[in-house]
């Protein structure tokens, strides 16, 4: 198998990154910068995905072109579609699978869990973004210009997810330190938290596999669990109280958006924290055969990770 180009280092690039290299696999991580992990096997490029030549000439010798970036979320009008349109181009130009990490958006208010044969009509701006770019996708690949597939997941939790996760900055140092926490969701709605290595190992896995190609697929997650229990369970395994969580009222939420823009992002998406937000990932499941990681499992490894960065004072 040749190389497996990733663009973007983040928690998902990185962790498929050394997933892959972890397996023996030649990985090439591609990001403005050249950061990400440093393990034999990942050799770390700097380079502008946007330029579809450039990203072509990297990715020429791969067999796997794996879209992991996140620009900034309240930049994905004028950041995705040149970066989408530069990933289509360079795996129709070496054949590499296009294996792309999505989210839910696009599915929007639902009733009841969410599988992946919902229509992708939520209105909002960055729902359309994230389902122009699936749509676009799936055609080259019915018009066999190349071979795609997506996975999706819930929000994120788990070893190297920092500020993008609601169970990352915003709650683990107060956790830790026995402090209150002020949260955004409701205390007691349900919501399906994905596990951020479940999600590279499903992109490898349907990347890797001509089944998976053609479609999208959820990442087999852990039952839904409220922010309390979520909370309750990482305090469990740090071996600490449960502290005492309080929610974030909505009017200081507007008042800090008019000031912050990635706060005035999360207005279009604050109904997936308002009421029951529930993956079904059967799918994969029979499948693949791949299960998802216990909460308890992740909590563990999430309090082990933040007990170490916090330690090195970061």
């Amino acid at each position: 198998m040749g190389a497996h180009v990733i663009v973007g280092a983040g928690p998902i690039g990185s962790a498929t990154a050394t997933l892959l290299a972890s397996q023996g696999q030649e990985v090439v991580l591609v990001t403005r910068s050249g950061s990400g992990p440093v393990a034999p096997g990942i050799e770390r490029r700097a380079a502008d995905a946007t330029n579809a030549a450039t990203l072509t000439e990297l990715a020429k010798a791969a067999s796997v072109l794996y879209n992991c970036a996140n620009p900034a979320y309240h930049r994905w009008v004028q950041d995705w579609p040149p970066l989408a349109t530069s990933l289509l181009k360079a795996a129709a130009g070496t054949g590499a699978v296009l294996a792309t990490v999505s989210n839910l958006y696009a599915y929007g208010p639902v009733a009841g869990p969410m599988t992946e044969d919902l229509p992708l009509v939520a209105p909002g701006t960055k729902a359309k973004v994230r389902a122009e770019m699936f749509a676009e996708a799936k055609a080259w690949h019915e018009a066999g210009r190349l071979q795609m597939t997506e996975v999706r997941g819930s929000d994120y939790y788990g070893p190297g997810l920092t500020f993008q996760s609601h169970l990352g900055e915003r709650c683990m140092p107060g956790l830790l330190a026995g402090k209150a926490l002020w949260v955004l969701p409701d205390l007691e709605a349900v919501h399906t938290w994905t596990y951020a290595p479940d999600v590279a190992r499903l992109l490898v896995t349907v990347a890797g596999d001509p089944r998976g190609h053609g479609r999208a697929w959820h990442v087999p997650s852990a039952p839904p669990l409220s922010i309390t229990g979520a909370i309750s369970q990482l305090a469990e395994a740090a071996g600490v109280a449960m502290p005492k969580v309080h929610k974030i009222p909505s009017a200081a939420m507007a008042v800090l958006g008019l000031v912050n823009p990635m706060v005035r992002e999360l207005r279009e998406t604050k109904y997936q924290f308002e009421a029951p937000y529930v993956l079904d990932s059967s799918a994969a499941t029979a499948t693949f055969g791949l299960e998802a990681t216990s909460f308890a499992e992740g909590a563990r490894a999430t309090v082990e990770f933040w007990q170490r960065r916090l330690a090195r004072g970061v």
